[in-house]
């Protein structure tokens, strides 16, 4: 066994014979285990919470969406269609046309999205799994879809004979308006059905109709859309480049991209708290770095035995940082066992509840499991090596 590892086992495992010592290494080390565990537990909260939050969004979220790089709309071809219907990685895509528009039911007006598709959206996306009420459009017709929260705004029925649902867009065009009603595209709109996801932005936000509504809305020609939507067999990287081909003067975006705001607050979130938990781990480093110092102090005298016996200046330095890093490493392992079984137990026993029939999201991603490690064997060597300059200055002496 190396001299200089069995040494630093030997301080590491050995009590100090002043009792101050031993408490502040024993209270480095609980630090240790408690921040460590404490770390992979809120890490493995926010993977659960990010997951919970994104799963509402994913539901009905294409696998790949084809967009405009700058408009609202592109032309497709015959050609680029064929080539869809034919590619390998494609199992299903839909050609939709959306736009922000205002929606009138009585004496009730909102502004939302309609989202105008044709017969083959509900293979890209499991919509029809969410209507909570009614059915899905017809094709050909007039029929509507709303969700949840703007059928509740609208106080919106099915099939109701007392009140029309109608929709307006602009005319597109420039000059004047001589008068108000002539600005705007107005169809009416038959609800059919209510979806819902749970979520209040989504549920907020769209309105489905048939691609034909969409058309005479915004006076858009037969082969020209606001996005295709597909559904895919294949990888995404593989898809994404047979799309770049397909479409070299249009954008292609996956699930993440497309809600890259909410990606983008959960791993800022995230960062955040991983920076506050790293804070207090340098805290309580802090004291394993006290209480290396005040052993140095202590084995002043060993240190010189060991100098004149053949060690070098910087073989003396690593046996202090070895014990640094046994004394972490122990709190480490104990702390990570600890929060793997809060974690596991969590996920799959449930024991902690948001509210009733709703468990605390958390989920086990060994990926946080490799950052705890990292944090804290990178912190403790920081640590070790600020207790192990102060032989130098011992020896100087």
């Amino acid at each position: 066994m190396n001299a200089v590892f069995y040494i630093a086992k030997r301080y590491a495992f050995s009590k100090s014979k002043t009792k101050a010592i031993n408490i502040i290494t024993r209270i480095a080390s609980i630090g240790i285990i408690v921040s460590s565990m404490a770390l992979f537990v809120v890490l493995s909260v926010f993977s659960g919470l990010e997951r919970y939050a994104l799963s509402f969004t994913n539901l009905i979220d294409p696998d790949l969406v084809v967009l405009p790089t700058s408009g609202k709309s592109f032309e497709l071809s015959t050609s680029q269609e064929q080539q869809l219907k034919t590619s390998t990685n494609i199992k299903a895509f839909s050609k939709i046309i959306e736009d922000r528009v205002i929606f009138t039911y009585g004496d009730k007006q909102i502004v939302a999205v309609i989202k105008a598709v044709d017969s083959n959206y509900v293979h890209t996306v499991d919509v029809t799994d969410y209507i909570v009420y009614g059915h899905w459009i017809q094709p050909n017709t007039n029929d509507a879809v709303l969700g949840n929260g703007l059928a509740n705004e609208l106080s919106a029925g099915m099939y109701s004979n007392d009140k029309l649902l109608e929709v307006l867009a602009m005319k597109p065009g420039k000059g004047l308006i001589s008068m108000p009603e002539d600005a705007y595209v107005k169809l009416p709109l038959y609800p059919s059905g209510i979806y819902s996801l749970r979520n209040i932005e989504t549920d907020n936000k769209y309105i489905y109709t048939d691609l034909r509504v969409g058309r005479d809305l915004f006076n858009y020609n037969p082969q020209q859309f606001s996005k295709i939507e597909l559904k895919l067999q294949g990888s995404v990287k593989a898809a994404t480049s047979e799309l770049q081909n397909i479409f070299p003067d249009l954008q292609i975006k996956n699930r993440s991209q497309l809600n890259e705001s909410l990606y983008k607050m959960l791993k800022t979130e995230s960062l955040a708290i991983y920076l506050i938990f790293t804070l207090i781990i340098i805290v309580t480093l802090f004291c394993l770095t006290g209480a290396l110092i005040m052993i140095v102090l202590e084995k002043k005298e060993h240190i010189k035995t060991l100098h004149h016996l053949g060690f070098t200046l910087k073989e003396i330095k690593k046996i202090f940082l070895y014990q640094g890093l046994i004394l972490s490493g122990i709190g480490l392992t104990i702390g990570l066992f600890l929060g793997i079984v809060i974690t596991l137990a969590q996920q799959h026993f449930e024991l902690i509840e948001v509210s009733e029939g709703l468990p605390y999201p958390i989920v086990f991603n060994w990926n946080n499991g490799l950052l705890v490690v990292c944090t804290i064997i990178v912190l403790s060597v920081i640590a070790s090596n600020i207790a192990a300059s102060r032989i130098k200055i011992l020896m100087n002496k």
